[in-house]
């Protein structure tokens, strides 16, 4: 169990976070809910600048996206034989990416929304990741929640468009 000051309502709101997250991945994923909590927690370990429990949440899973990233990257890595020299062959399906392919592509997506537009991409790190609702983000971002809409429709297009032409 968890220690540090983690309290049980605390815990479980990380792991009902957590398993939302799962449950937008990939079915070949073998990171567990629990032990997603468990490594965000570790690197959030000792951060007590969380201005509400909204900012907490926030930050756990943007946490956990980057948990969830790192090990996407570190498996498409390892599939595709790491540091060995490629020799090319003819190409079989390419064209239709892997899950793991996918989070890579939202996120690099995602990177980019970020710097062009850092409200947007927020808000799709607290819906999406976070899992927060129109109001608790409105709340977050002392917006709308109006705004929160208006800003979510975009950014799913955009990084809608951004995926798909990255394919």
């Amino acid at each position: 169990m968890l220690t540090g000051g983690l309290h049980p309502p605390l815990y479980r709101e990380l792991r009902r976070l957590a398993a939302s997250q799962m449950a937008s991945e990939s079915a070949g994923q073998t990171i567990q809910a629990t032990e997603l909590v468990h490594e965000a927690w570790i690197r959030l370990y000792g951060n007590d600048a969380w201005q509400s429990p909204q900012h907490f949440l926030a930050t756990a899973a943007r946490t956990m996206r980057r948990v969830l990233i790192d090990r996407a990257r570190r498996k498409s890595r390892d599939k595709r034989g790491g540091d060995r020299i490629r020799v090319g062959l003819p190409t079989a399906d390419a064209a239709s990416p892997e899950p793991v392919d996918q989070l890579l592509l939202i996120d690099e997506a995602l990177g980019r929304l970020e710097q062009i537009d850092p409200v947007r991409a927020r808000v799709v790190i607290l819906k999406f990741f976070g899992d927060l609702s129109n109001k608790e983000v409105a709340a977050e971002l002392g917006v709308t929640e109006r705004s929160v809409e208006r800003y979510w429709a975009f950014a799913k297009a955009w990084l809608f468009r951004e995926v798909n032409q990255q394919r």
